[in-house]
């Protein structure tokens, strides 16, 4: 097991989008943690009473096939495909550390490589192309009615009228189902009008988070295939608001970026 001195001397960023927390490092000109000790860097610092605390680590890295590259890796120590919230602080740090400019870049992820657009009015402001709606399937868990889509990352839908409640309890059993060979996050949504509230517990952090970038488009793209919301949809969470929106097939996810501090590890 690896103490906090074998990687003394790393420079890193705290960043969060909605209070999806992310330690960040820049590893576009050079290597900072090995490869091999990734995932183990995650659950020592993810940790929020031993370490930093952050829902995740993520790389900013040098892309062959896009601006710069995102690598995202969570307490469990497993390598997450994307982030909505994650990919936001990327940005914002790609962008302050001069590795792209002009309001417009992409980001290579393991979901593809996804277009991205900004602004600093009013803050860090990220808009991000979350690609085709994919396919959705409706699901029986547990006498519970599941929406199953894909974000980027496997997502689990399920409506309620009501959102206090414990949500590990009713989220355990659709997060382990066989019916999802990966795992899934599982979004807990309420409809208010117009707009949707949503509760997310995630895989890899294996409990709930503050926010959930694509929780919160696969919940308005459920949410707009059943006839709830319209094209532009309001997200609530419980680290704030998020905006998607549609157009024709292709879904977009809109917030914040904002930075908490930086640190070196001794």
């Amino acid at each position: 097991m690896f103490s906090a001195g074998n990687f003394s001397g790393i420079k890193f960023e705290k960043m969060h989008g909605n209070g999806n927390d992310f330690i960040m490092i820049d590893e576009f000109d050079k290597e900072i943690v090995r490869e091999d000790e990734k995932p183990l860097f995650a659950s020592i610092y993810c940790n929020r009473r031993l370490g930093i605390g952050a829902d995740g680590v993520i790389f900013l890295q040098r892309s062959d096939v896009a601006d710069v590259r995102m690598r995202l890796f969570q307490q469990d120590k497993s390598e997450a495909e994307m982030c909505g919230n994650g990919i936001r602080c990327l940005v914002r740090l790609a962008h302050e550390c001069g590795r792209i400019s002009g309001g417009k870049c992409t980001v290579e992820t393991l979901a593809g490589i996804i277009p991205i657009t900004y602004h600093e009015e009013d803050g860090f402001w990220v808009r991000v192309g979350m690609g085709k709606v994919s396919e959705i399937s409706r699901l029986n868990i547990n006498n519970t009615e599941v929406f199953a889509v894909d974000t980027g990352v496997p997502h689990a839908v399920v409506f309620v009228n009501d959102l206090d409640f414990d949500i590990e309890k009713k989220a355990l059993p659709i997060r382990w189902s066989k019916k999802f060979p990966r795992g899934t996050n599982v979004d807990f949504v309420k409809i208010d009008e117009w707009e949707i509230v949503v509760r997310t517990f995630e895989r890899g952090v294996e409990g709930e988070t503050l926010s959930c970038g694509t929780g919160a488009v696969a919940s308005a793209v459920v949410a707009k295939e059943l006839g709830m919301v319209g094209d532009e949809v309001v997200v609530r969470t419980k680290g704030g608001v998020l905006k998607v929106s549609f157009e024709e097939d292709t879904a977009y996810l809109e917030g914040c970026a904002e930075k908490v501090f930086k640190g070196i590890i001794v």
